[in-house]
């Protein structure tokens, strides 16, 4: 007699546990990656190189401004004093004046000037002729080729007042010559539309940059639909580079503190000082002309927080608002 047994299912048998990598094998294979493309470490070494010698290593003397700086006792020696410097500069009697200039200047210039480029790439952008776009682009954007030095130099021959273009054409009609470069009041007109003259066709080729950038299939069917030119460049245009404006008018948020030094200081007069007077201009004649060290860094530093703190806070704002932003 026999007896029949069940046979049940094998028991399966357990995975065997995943070998665990050994703990330097993220270091091996970083290390196997650039071995394998360590010409493109060696051509980004210069740019790096750069950066930690003239960005970051300098920050280690930004702690004078927090000491009575001396070059006997160097950074570590020289005495502790704290916010002193800040406090010295804040309750002076020209921080107000300074602080305004600078915040005048940049803010009109900003108002200004940015607009510019992005309606001249709008317009050049709906040139037919390539041709005539291409001899557009370049004499628009030749003044930036020309320095600081020799554009000054330009407005002080055009606005002169005994030997100047502008004062000749004045004369003519009837109108007393102005000195330009010693009246207060024409030291911003004069500077913002010098420098909308020699800056806005840089920015104008970034925004032609991004036009190109936009789908032709998107103008073609806007054609078909009947828009006209003017439509176009608001639907499909200004949309297109929108995240590029953004960027750009954040950069420019993040820098309205810091007034380009070499050109107000050359277009300085002793006439037109109480609205040419600006914080880097100051920072010079403190620091370097009067030998306060630690309070022109304190001032520079102050100057540094503040754009920090605008190119943080408008960001912020874009990225609430759904826009481009920086991070």
């Amino acid at each position: 007699m026999t007896t029949d047994t069940a046979v049940g299912p094998a028991p399966s048998q357990a995975p065997a546990p995943p070998e665990k990598a050994p703990r330097n094998a993220p270091r091996r294979s970083r290390l196997r990656r650039i071995l394998q493309s360590w010409q493109l470490y060696v051509l980004l070494a210069p740019a790096v190189i750069y950066l930690i010698v003239f960005k970051y290593w300098p920050m280690y003397g930004a702690q004078i401004a927090f000491r009575e700086y001396n070059p006997i006792d160097g950074f570590f020696w020289s005495p502790w004093v704290g916010l002193e410097h800040f406090e010295t500069f804040i309750s002076s009697f020209q921080f107000g004046r300074i602080v305004a200039n600078t915040l005048t200047i940049n803010t009109v210039g900003l108002l200004v000037a940015f607009p510019v480029p992005i309606i001249l790439a709008l317009i050049v952008n709906q040139l037919p002729s390539e041709r005539f776009k291409r001899l557009t682009q370049t004499v628009l954007y030749s003044p930036s080729f020309i320095s600081v030095v020799v554009v000054v130099g330009m407005i002080h021959l055009l606005f002169s007042p005994s030997s100047g273009l502008v004062n000749h054409m004045i004369s003519a009609f009837g109108g007393e010559p102005i000195f330009f470069m010693g009246t207060p009041e024409w030291f911003r007109p004069l500077y913002i539309g010098s420098d909308v003259w020699q800056n806005a066709g840089f920015s104008m080729i970034i925004y032609l940059a991004a036009l190109t950038a936009i789908d032709p299939s998107l103008h073609e069917a806007a054609r078909m639909d009947g828009a006209n030119r003017f439509q176009r460049i608001r639907h499909i245009d200004i949309p297109g580079i929108l995240p590029v404006i953004t960027i750009l008018f954040i950069l420019a948020v993040g820098n309205i503190f810091n007034l380009g030094f070499e050109k107000v200081y050359l277009m300085q007069t002793d006439l037109n000082l109480p609205t040419s007077e600006v914080i880097n201009t100051y920072v010079y004649k403190v620091g370097l002309q009067g030998a306060q060290f630690s309070y022109s860094a304190a001032i520079g530093l102050f100057n540094s927080v503040l754009n920090l703190l605008l190119l943080v806070t408008f960001n912020w704002v874009a990225k609430k608002a759904n826009q481009s932003s920086l991070w």
